[in-house]
């Protein structure tokens, strides 16, 4: 009786304690790290409501619905060679994880003719995305809670892709974000699984490919790399074998489409440039020798192996783990970054590619030199460019020189190394 009731007055003084920490510092919360959780919390339950009120009281575009359902309709009805199966904005261009999800929501929502309840489903998408998102800050505690904002709330631009245009990206990057947390998690395998499922949903998540093998070399090396780069392939291959017993060369040049020629009059990136030159494909090449140039500039001078460590120190080594986290996390995000900077084309939907890391690769690690009101002006700026529609020069010139600086400031102030980071304690203590 007596254990009782104090383990039943233990749990409201506990709760009196935590909210009377909160209360002393509620001119902190939104600037302190450890109230990451308790501002991510009220942010998700408040963006059920946004979510809502958006569906309800915005009209819905249509866009690519129609033809994602006519695409799977087709498979439903017995067509398995990928050069047949088209919508009315031309022809299936993605993967066969694509078409098993959208197969399922056509069913869902009674052969997609029932759109507010994909809404719905898009909606739950989202919030599911917010959750794993929130969860990587949280584990890594690299920015402020106060920008968690500009991370949901603030976007219009994301809120219509995921639930007013009911894109397939949004799907694939909400795998992309499970696997990330898996491999925060130390799931490795696991998350390269997924991983390759949302690849097979859309092929943007492979530009965090280069960032992914950088990592996996360096926990595991090559020869126990090699299994899980195996299992990847196995799956994309599991997947689409309904589809390569068919037509397997129609399946790989449509599902996996490396020189697609985009529409200028679509671009958010190239606006500036004369027709011409967009659409050459000499400055494609010149964009891909840009992008594998600075991939193996940063995987050589500023993505650090796991093993760089020579210390034995408890302290160091704790120190080292959390930096190893975010190191996961920086270089996923640069992976996807520089790839996003290289693109030949940015379509509007493309924003939600890289809009959850932007916020990371800002307040993170060495870019302590950029002050706040800069970086949110830089967030405002890019979003800023990706809502002008159409896009203008002035708003594609913008985004370039919103790229460049993050870039600049992600090559010139790397993570420190945890012995960097132990060295600096000495010095200030």
């Amino acid at each position: 009786m007596a254990g009782g009731r104090k383990r039943g007055a233990a749990a409201p003084a506990g709760l009196s304690a935590t909210l009377g920490s909160v209360w002393r510092d509620k001119h902190l919360v939104l600037f302190k790290a450890e109230y990451t959780g308790l501002v991510a919390a009220v942010l998700w339950v408040l963006e059920i409501a946004i979510n809502l009120w958006v569906i309800q009281k915005v009209a819905y575009t249509e866009i690519d619905w129609k033809a994602y359902m006519d695409e799977v309709e087709g498979v439903i009805n017995g067509t398995y060679d990928y050069t047949e199966l088209k919508g009315d904005t031309g022809p299936l261009v993605y993967p066969a994880g694509f078409v098993y999800i959208f197969t399922a929501l056509y069913y869902i929502t009674d052969r997609g003719l029932n759109i507010r309840l994909g809404q719905y489903v898009f909606a739950v998408f989202y919030l599911i995305t917010l959750l794993l998102v929130f969860r990587i800050y949280h584990r890594t505690k690299k920015v402020p809670p106060y920008v968690f904002f500009f991370v949901c709330c603030a976007s219009y631009r994301i809120h219509s892709i995921f639930v007013l245009r009911l894109f397939n990206d949004p799907v694939a990057m909400m795998l992309l974000f499970g696997a990330v947390n898996l491999f925060l998690d130390a799931h490795w395998t696991l998350g390269c699984a997924l991983y390759s499922l949302a690849v097979s949903v859309k092929m943007n998540v492979m530009l965090f490919a280069p960032g992914l093998l950088f990592l996996l070399l360096s926990e595991f090396g090559l020869i126990k790399t090699l299994p899980r780069l195996m299992l990847c392939a196995v799956i994309q291959l599991l997947l689409g074998l309904p589809f390569l017993l068919v037509n397997p060369v129609g399946y790989m040049s449509r599902a996996f489409d490396l020189g697609r020629q985009f529409l200028f009059k679509w671009t958010v990136n190239w606006r500036f440039l004369p027709e011409e030159i967009f659409l050459s494909r000499y400055f494609h090449l010149a964009l891909l020798l840009a992008h594998l140039t600075t991939l193996v500039f940063f995987a050589l001078r500023r993505w650090k192996s796991r093993n760089s460590s020579s210390s034995h120190a408890l302290f160091l080594l704790c120190v080292f783990l959390f930096n190893w986290l975010s190191q996961i996390i920086t270089v996923l995000f640069t992976s996807n970054f520089i790839g996003m900077c290289f693109c030949r084309s940015l379509h509007y939907q493309f924003y939600v590619w890289y809009f959850h890391t932007l916020p990371y690769l800002l307040w993170s690690g060495g870019v302590k030199k950029l002050a706040h009101l800069l970086r949110v002006l830089i967030l405002g700026l890019i979003e800023l460019s990706w809502n002008t529609y159409p896009s203008t020069n002035y708003s594609s010139i913008s985004l370039h020189v919103c790229h460049l600086i993050i870039l600049l400031c992600l090559w010139f102030n790397p993570n420190p190394t945890p012995q960097t980071e132990s060295q600096n304690k000495a010095k200030r203590q």
